[in-house]
Order: C-alpha cells, then structure tokens, then sequence
C-alpha cells in the first residue's frame, strides 16, 4: 500500500455486502446498508490493539472514506474500532 497511516489510524478495507439473504431474496443495490466491519489493510505505529490482517468492526459513521488503487477505503482512529473478531 502506497500510503502509512500516522499516529493511531487505521485504514480499513470494508468487507464486500451480501447480495441476498438467507432466505434467497436478492437485495437491490438501494436497499443495502455498508457493513460496518473490515480487514485491516494498514495500522499507524501507534496502535496497539490491532494489526494489519485483523477482522473489525467500527462504528457506522467512522472515520473518512476515500478511494486509493480502485479500492474503496476508510480512514479512522483506532478508538472508533469497536471489537476485532477472533
């Protein structure tokens, strides 16, 4: 990745939206909410509870999106990260 997060930023990949439910339903792109969860692609040198790798979940107005490469990315503090899943 072109760009190093400073301080305690975090900057997270979110994870891709389902398509359809469990039942089979398909979900038109309106009616789709962004997940609040992510892979880690890079983590500032002061960070301390998460690296690069890990599986978040952040709060749902965290942090400032931007795209980088064609990848769509959000920008955040660490503190707006909420768990990491195990």
């Amino acid at each position: 990745m072109g760009l190093k997060p400073l301080n305690d930023r975090v900057i997270v990949q979110r994870k891709e939206e389902e398509e359809k439910t469990a039942g089979g339903i398909y979900i038109p792109d309106s009616a789709k909410e962004k997940p609040q969860n992510g892979i880690v692609v890079a983590a500032g040198p002061e960070c301390k509870t998460v690296k690069d790798g890990d599986i978040v979940l952040f709060a749902k107005y965290a942090g400032s999106e931007f795209s980088m490469d064609g990848d769509d990315l959000i920008i955040m503090r660490e503190d707006d990260i909420l768990g990491v899943f195990a």
